[in-house]
């Protein structure tokens, strides 16, 4: 089901968080990579790709969101957003329909990010 348009826009979210999860540290594992059916009501009509990394420590990486991560992909055109609670810190980044999120325990257990592209429409054959 996956079209030219999603596999372009998967790689360059794949790119972006793999930049970013290196950042943080070397030790990133996937945690989801794969095309999602978004409308329940129209099954295989609207697709977007959602692509996500965890690292199990990473040394100060509230020095590093704030200092190297937020200011590059700023500078890149990507848009941030906070969206903290009292148990992370959260980074919302959004640019052209993609979105990701940085996730950051509070109890230094590790940096979480996840991401999806824009809904692409999928013309049937």
């Amino acid at each position: 089901m996956i079209t030219r348009e999603l596999e372009d826009l998967a790689a360059e979210l794949t790119n972006v968080i793999d930049s970013v999860a290196a950042a943080f540290g070397s030790r990133a594992l996937p945690t989801v990579d794969g095309e999602l059916d978004c409308d329940p009501a129209r099954p295989g009509q609207l697709v977007c790709w959602q692509y996500g990394v965890r690292l199990e420590d990473s040394a100060a990486a509230l020095r590093v969101l704030a200092e190297a991560v937020r200011p590059t992909l700023e500078e890149a055109g990507w848009e941030s957003y906070d969206r903290s609670t009292y148990r992370e810190v959260i980074a919302r980044f959004s640019r052209e329909g993609a979105d990701f999120s940085v996730h950051l325990a509070r109890d230094g257990r590790g940096v979480a990010i996840i991401g999806s592209t824009r809904l692409v429409s999928v013309n049937p054959e």
